[in-house]
């Protein structure tokens, strides 16, 4: 009977894995604030994207770790750098059998760990990253990807980016617009993750986390500027702010259940204090009640086989 009057549907297809792939790296690094989630290898990505794909997510969200940076982030564009070679790697292994996302944004290649590039005065300069941004997309779509995702919240990003894919002929590539992104302090383990190099903050760029009608204005320019798919990030703080959004939103809305999140549940689950496949799915299930199409989570996997 619950199954039969069931309101919110929640099917493996409708959930994104995030991986993460690192430079060089001879064997898997685990990352202590995420258990269960590593930086992979060239080779174990690829049986870890087999593995999600054969369980039945929807799609891949992928982030590389560079062994060197610098001030402008070179190894995002340089077709030999660790994302682009691994998109290459899992189109190749995949094909088309899933959708390939690839994080578009240079937090993790620059030396200073800012989403963009930096003036003279060592703040974030809009223009001169935007342009840094069209390069790197064509570069992640000419690698393999399907989709783009923008993450680093810079004034005009969509419409610069799919100009520049639609000049030279790329105008099937998608773009996931993280249009709401805010300055949150669940992001911590996500810095582990990706061996951030930032100090202090992004308030200048990422959205005040009291600020729900900014999130539409950010929406509605995303929209005009040519957005395939919407993104509020991160999920459980801004259920309201996602269900805003899927009220306006001709395209799809997706919401990225982020690390700090994926820690909670996890440390409390092992320390036996929550039922950890019940909160799971919960919390995945309370997402998509909220009106999120798509969910990027890090327990996209297991969660597909609980599915299943």
């Amino acid at each position: 009977m619950r199954r039969l009057v069931g309101e919110t549907t929640l099917r493996p297809r409708q959930l994104i894995l995030p991986m993460f792939v690192g430079e060089g790296l001879d064997a898997p690094r685990p990352i202590s604030s995420m258990p269960g989630v590593v930086q992979h290898t060239r080779d174990t990505l690829r049986k870890a994207a087999v593995d999600a794909v054969n369980a039945g997510v929807g799609g891949l969200m992928l982030f590389g770790i560079p062994a060197t940076r610098d001030a402008e982030g070179s190894g995002a564009v340089d077709e030999n750098g660790i994302l682009n070679v691994a998109l290459r790697d899992l189109r190749q292994e995949l094909g088309d059998a899933t959708v390939l996302m690839a994080d578009t944004c240079l937090d993790e290649f620059t030396d200073h760990g800012h989403c963009g590039v930096l003036d003279a005065d060592g703040a974030v300069d809009n223009d001169a990253t935007l342009r840094i941004y069209a390069q790197m997309a064509i570069a992640q779509v000419e690698a393999g990807a399907h989709v783009l995702g923008p993450s680093g919240m810079m004034d005009g990003q969509i419409g610069v980016i799919r100009r520049a894919l639609d000049e030279v002929g790329h105008k099937d590539a998608a773009i996931l617009a993280y249009s709401a992104k805010y300055a949150s302090a669940f992001y911590g383990p996500f810095r582990e993750a990706v061996d951030s190099q930032l100090k202090g903050d992004r308030k200048t760029y990422q959205q005040d986390p009291g600020n729900g009608r900014e999130a539409l204005r950010e929406i509605e320019l995303d929209l005009a500027e040519g957005a395939d798919m919407i993104m509020v990030k991160p999920a459980l703080s801004y259920l309201d702010v996602i269900k805003a959004a899927a009220d306006i939103s001709p395209v799809p809305v997706a919401a990225y259940n982020i690390s700090g999140e994926y820690a909670m549940v996890e440390a409390a689950a092992a320390n036996g204090w929550l039922d950890r496949e019940r909160t799971v799915l919960e919390v995945l299930t309370s997402i998509r009640r909220a009106g999120a199409d798509l969910i990027l989570t890090y327990w996209a996997a297991e969660a597909a086989g609980w599915l299943d």
